[in-house]
């Protein structure tokens, strides 16, 4: 069966492995509030090509076990290293969406780079959205934190009326059906009330600006010009401007749920990106 066990807490936790098991690994790491279907644009395509997808399944997310502990940043990341460990994977390309991004970032700093050759941090909230010493621009934490409350007292609510401006529908982008929005409410609605608060807990003392700066393998920062969620001068384009071989690719028009809306443009950059060199010579430009 799909599960493995978390080595911090013995958590069970569920994973998918699609395509051939010689071809070359991407791991997906999802946003809050999904299970691994947020990929499904992804992970299905690619691995038909032959690379073989494997998606992370969160603690109380999707088919995971529910639990009250082990939600801080740390047990997140090593949850991600036990799946990597279970199934021995190497070489492979590490993909984040969202606070997935954040943590993938974390797992470097725990574990290094010795099973990961690429990673691609899509949409992520990397570095963090608040202001810190490390990143003056952010948003004042305060409201991030009035912002929780008012997620805790009506979830549904917030997934309800935000799910337009997800999908950027108001802009000339590539357009998703009422029915798929309308089931991926209901997939953010899968996650338990506690992962979910949790999870949004974690922002408003963000300050991944230490890590990126010693990021060493290279990274693909794909980011959405129009993304309401973590926009682009806080998150997209002052993680590319940290690591030090970072390349960012914005795309117009879309918002935060460009894995859908965006999906042929997102496979063809993971594609490429995966089977990009290990190591180059010198960083390679942000553009």
């Amino acid at each position: 069966m799909p599960y493995f066990e978390s080595a911090t807490d013995r958590t069970r936790l569920h994973f998918v492995d699609y395509g051939p098991s010689d071809g070359p690994v991407i791991v997906f790491v999802n946003s809050s509030y999904f299970g691994t279907e947020m990929w499904e644009y992804q992970m299905l395509p690619l691995a038909a090509e032959g690379f073989r997808c494997v998606g992370f399944g969160r603690r109380g997310h999707g088919r995971c076990e529910d639990v009250w502990g082990g939600f801080d940043l740390d047990t997140l990341a090593r949850d991600l290293g036990s799946l990597l460990d279970h199934l021995d994977l190497r070489d492979i390309t590490l993909a984040g969406h969202s606070i997935g991004a954040v943590e993938v970032v974390r797992y470097l700093t725990l574990r290094g780079t010795d099973r990961v050759a690429h990673v691609a941090l899509v949409g992520g909230m990397a570095p963090g959205p608040a202001r810190s010493t490390d990143h003056l621009e952010g948003l004042d934490p305060e409201p991030i934190r009035g912002f929780n409350e008012t997620f805790r007292r009506d979830r549904a609510k917030f997934f309800a009326d935000g799910a337009n401006a997800f999908f950027a529908r108001h802009l000339p982008g590539p357009p998703v059906s009422d029915a798929y929005v309308a089931y991926m409410v209901d997939r953010c609605l899968g996650a338990t009330a506690r992962a979910a608060n949790a999870l949004g807990d974690i922002l408003p003392s963000l300050n991944l600006v230490p890590e990126l700066v010693k990021t060493d393998c290279p990274v693909l920062v794909i980011h959405r010009s129009d993304d309401v969620s973590a926009p682009l001068a806080l998150t997209g384009r002052r993680a590319a401007d940290l690591i030090p071989r970072a390349e960012l690719h914005v795309y117009e028009y879309a918002g935060h749920g460009l894995c859908a809306t965006h999906a042929d443009r997102l496979n063809d950059d993971l594609r490429a990106f995966a089977f990009a060199p290990r190591l180059t010579a010198e960083p390679t430009p942000v553009r």
